[in-house]
Formats: C-alpha cells, structure tokens, sequence
C-alpha cells in the first residue's frame, strides 16, 4: 500500500480509537502532512525508536508503541527471559507515561513480567534497577534533549547497557518481522495485575541507588569542610533530575543549593525552554540569572531524563560565567578521580578509562600521564557499558571512568550508562576541592589545559528531515567517502578511518589496515599535531553531524584553529 491507502486504513479500521481519526480527519487533504505521517513506519533503530508524537505509522503513539514491544516481546520469549522480566522507566514528557503503560501490558499479554516505577525517574536509574531486579532487559521511555513535540523508547539488556551486539540486530529483526498491527496483543492492566505479571517497583530502588551514587565521592571530608561556602544553582529544566539530584547533594552535605524554581517541577512542555537542551544556552538563561542573584561557584543544568550535564562556572579574574563542553567538563571529573586516587592508593593498577571517537585527544594524554589504559569505543554510551560488561566477564580492567562528549559520564559500575546525578555530585566535589584552595573551577580547568595542552572541540549538526533530507545525508557521506578532503582548515589529513568498510588509510604511505570496531557509518579524519574531525549521520534523529577538534598552544589560538576547521567542513555540505 502507498502512504495515502495507509492513511485511509488507520481512519476505517476499528482497531483505532476514535481520537486516533479525529486527529487524522484534521490532516485530510494536506497531502505533505499525510505522507509524512505515513510514508513509513517509525524506524526502530539500534537504540530504538524516537519520533514525533502523533497519529500515524511514522510517529510516537500507543500503537507503534504496542508494535514495537511486541517484536522485544518475541525476542524475550526466544531468550527465555519471562520469568526474568523488563523493568521500565519513564521521563516527564507528553504521553511518557501512557507509553511506559502499553509497553508494560503489551508484555504481560506476552507472559513476561514488567517491573515499572511508579513515576517519572532518570534513565540511569532504570540501567541501574534492570541488574538489581535480575531483569532480561528495560525499557525508558524518553526522547533525551529532543523539542517538547518529542518522545521515544530506549531498550536495555540485561548487562544494564542500551543494546549491543548481537541483541540489537536481534531484536530489530524480530521488531521488522511484526507486520501487522493484528499480530500485536495486549491486556488489562487489573488482570496483569492478578496474573503478577505487573508490578511497581519498590521506592527503596531510590534508596540503593542513591548509595551507590554517594559511594562515589572521594573526599567526602572536603565537601563537609567546603559545604556552608560553596553556591550551586541547579536546574532539572522540567525533567527528571530534581529529586535525585537535590537529594544526593543533600545527603553528601553540600548546604547551598539553589534551584530554579520556574523549572523545577516536570513539565513536558518545557514552556520556559525552547529546547531542554543542556548544551543549548538559552537553557540556561534562568539559572545564570539565579547565579549572578545569589553569586553561585557553579551552575548546573541536566536534560529530561537526567542522563547529560551541563556546566557553567565562574570565571575568578572577570567575574563572567564561562561555559563548559561535555569534554571539559568530562576531563575535570577524570583528571580528579585519576589524581586523587593516585594520591591515596586507591588507583588500580589495571585501571582503563574509555572514550568514544569523537571524546577529546586530552584523555589520551591524561591516561598516558597516569598510566592508565586509554579505550575508545565507537559514538553511543552503551558501547561503554560494553566495556564494563567485557572487562568483569574476562577480568582485565578496572572501570575507572566513561565519557562522551555529548555531556555525558560515568564514574563507577553501578550503572552502564552516562550519569548526570553522578556528574553533578563529582563535578560539585571537584568544585569544592577548588574553592578550597581559591580557585574556580574555570581556573583548575585552565590548569588542565596548561598541563596537558589546549584541546578544543566542536560540533556542527545539520538538520535535514524527510525523504529528501535522508537523500541529502546520503550523497553528503558518499561525497566525503568517495572524494576525501586531504586538508581541512588548512591541516594536512594523515590518515582516514571508514568504520563502514573497516579499513584505515594512511594518506602518506598508502597503506591500509582493518579497523576492530564494529562497522559504522562513521568517517574520521586524523589530521596533523593532534587534530581530528569526524562524521556521522545521527541514529536517532534526521540529521548529519561533525565533530572537531584540535590542539593549540593557547586557549586564543585553539579557537582560532576550530573556528577554521569548523568553516570548512561545512562548507563542504554545501
């Protein structure tokens, strides 16, 4: 059937509720819209499905909810994990909790237990809750830092991290392989009930959670000491973060906090926020007039599901607030915990941090400084997770810290995804530890820069949607691979790496050699003097994205160097 039949197929069937057909009569005649809605079923891609809310085969509703589930529930059934069962969390997006819901009953109509929250928590916690349940797999539903119109469903196995392979190829196969929408079942939440396939989960998940966020701290005696001195403003900008994170700074001592109050309560419009985006300015807008109200050390914002972490802190000489990237902010919190444990002999000597491709070149030379194993993995927190996974199972590493920079971090292997609470209480010790000593935390990061050297990195992001956008990202990667850039910014290109055909080119020598990671779509170029940039369509979103980074001798000249880097690259997408 083409979209139009599709179309006309949600509006006749009985299948469909009523509001489901109101919303699509509104839309008839308005060809574009209709296409758009029906001109294909929402991917369910490795991480699993993210979409606009709405009627339609290519939108977030209870129905391509239900659908999705029961190709996970056909997998977990091929998997034995009945008895095991999924847990399930939720942010405070719209619809979140309807879709945590159908999930839930589409796998008890499927004979597998759920265990869900009884409301809104980080997706950490939910990574954290599937291996403290025993659980096969999880389930968040959330569309991170997406628009208000937004919202998805993240899928998890039972190691804690978002699927890897061989169980996501799995698991999409056996989502492809539901064709039809009777093919999907579902029950009553009351009789789920008495079967004991739905249950809520206990309130003392929080409980064990927040110790093993606690368990963290390094210096508990510093934030005890520094406690009555220190001013953190915070904001959870309407999502998830709010208790959690207010409670562990609480419990660790810290006594100023300050949160916004116009985005302090879940709200899945996010009517102060145009984008509740923590790497988005204008998110901060609140906080930083907060901060400059009460002369905050540190400001923090986390996204919806309390997942990335966003910084600004002050800078001493100007009085200016300065903001932090996620590889900033990742490698304060690294260069502490390497530090610090180094210092009290805590620093185990099969210590590994691990990176993704497009994380700062200066973890590399903290971990050489340090002698710690230096992984990198490819874009995508849960191949961190991975690690954690491979290094317990074969006994080769110790975890020390996983970082991404798209602002997100973990530190310890109670969860196997990024951590905003962790990242706060870290960041807000590193804080203290500073201001104990008179200085910022902009000031201990130009410390890291004099010491290690001035890394910069960027990122630009083109959005392109629809049929055609996905076309245009097509021909953009084919263009890239097919006619690679020998200099870019004016700095010599030494060798490609295509993670899609798993080959590396040394530009110099002509030689080729095979790359161990699994295959991408996913360019990197390694550039001269510690320069780097990266592409990759998104997974998750219509877009194209490139990473940059370089190395200068100055904060000024770094700048100046992205800058020209950044200008070329886009304008080669022109």
């Amino acid at each position: 059937m083409d979209y139009t039949q599709v179309y006309e197929s949600w509006l006749e069937d009985r299948y469909f509720d009523e509001e489901t057909k109101k919303e699509l009569l509104d839309i008839a005649g308005d060809e574009k819209e209709i296409e758009d809605r029906f001109y294909r079923e929402l991917e369910f891609g490795t991480g699993g499905l993210r979409g606009l809310i709405g009627a339609g085969t290519n939108r977030m509703n209870i129905y391509t909810v239900r659908k999705a589930t029961q190709g996970l529930a056909n997998y977990v059934i091929k998997s034995n994990g009945q008895e095991k069962g999924v847990a399930i969390a939720y942010d405070s997006r719209r619809m979140s909790t309807e879709f945590a819901k159908e999930a839930a009953l589409c796998l008890n109509s499927n004979g597998i237990k759920t265990y869900i929250f009884e409301s809104l928590r980080p997706t950490p916690e939910l990574s954290f809750a599937v291996r403290e349940l025993g659980c096969i797999a999880g389930i968040v539903i959330t569309a991170s830092h997406n628009p208000a119109e937004y919202n998805g469903y993240k899928v998890y196995w039972e190691d804690g991290a978002q699927i890897t392979p061989p169980h996501d190829k799995n698991i999409l196969a056996h989502v492809a392989a539901v064709k039809s929408f009777s093919e999907v079942s579902t029950i009553e939440e009351q009789e789920a009930i008495k079967l004991g396939l739905y249950n809520v989960i206990d309130p003392s998940m929080d409980d064990r959670y927040m110790e093993e966020l606690k368990r963290q701290s390094i210096h508990p005696e510093i934030i005890r000491e520094m406690a009555e001195d220190i001013k953190i403003v915070y904001t959870p900008l309407h999502g998830t973060g709010n208790l959690p994170v207010r409670r562990v700074l609480k419990e660790l001592g810290f006594k100023q906090v300050y949160v916004v109050e116009e985005q302090e309560k879940p709200d899945g419009d996010f009517p102060t926020v145009p984008y509740p985006n923590p790497e988005d300015p204008e998110a901060f807008a609140l906080a930083l007039k907060l901060a400059e109200e009460v002369d905050a050390d540190i400001v923090l914002a986390t996204d919806p599901d309390a997942d990335r972490l966003g910084v600004y802190a002050k800078d001493s000489k100007t009085g200016e607030y300065v903001s932090f990237t996620g590889n900033m902010s990742g490698m304060l919190i690294a260069e502490y915990i390497l530090r610090e444990k180094k210092k009290n002999g805590t620093l185990p000597e099969n210590a590994a941090l691990v990176k993704t491709i497009v994380t700062t070149n200066m973890a590399d030379v903290l971990c050489r400084d340090y002698g710690v194993k230096l992984i990198e993995v490819l874009t995508g927190f849960k191949f961190i997770g991975e690690q954690i996974r491979l290094f317990e199972e074969n006994d080769s590493y110790s975890y020390i810290f996983g970082l991404e920079e798209s602002y997100g971090c973990l530190a310890g292997t109670y969860a196997r995804d990024k951590d905003a609470c962790v990242a706060v209480m870290m960041l807000c010790e590193v804080a203290a530890a500073y201001k104990a000593e008179g200085k910022t935390l902009w000031d201990g990061m130009l410390e890291i820069y004099e010491k290690y050297g001035y890394f910069r990195e960027d990122l630009q992001t083109i959005t392109l949607k629809g049929i055609s956008g996905a076309e245009q990202i097509k021909e953009i990667m084919e263009k890239l691979r097919n006619d690679p850039p020998a200099v870019i910014g004016g700095i010599r290109v030494k060798e490609i790496r295509d993670y899609q055909s798993s080959l590396a080119k040394n530009l110099e020598t002509g030689e080729e050699k095979g790359i161990t990671l699994p295959k991408s779509n996913v360019l990197y170029f390694e550039m001269e003097n510690d320069c780097w940039c990266c592409a990759r369509p998104s997974g998750t979103e219509p877009k194209i994205k490139f990473y940059m980074g370089v190395k200068a001798d100055s904060l000024c000249g770094a700048d100046e160097l992205l800058k020209k880097v950044k200008e070329d690259l886009t304008g080669r997408t022109q």
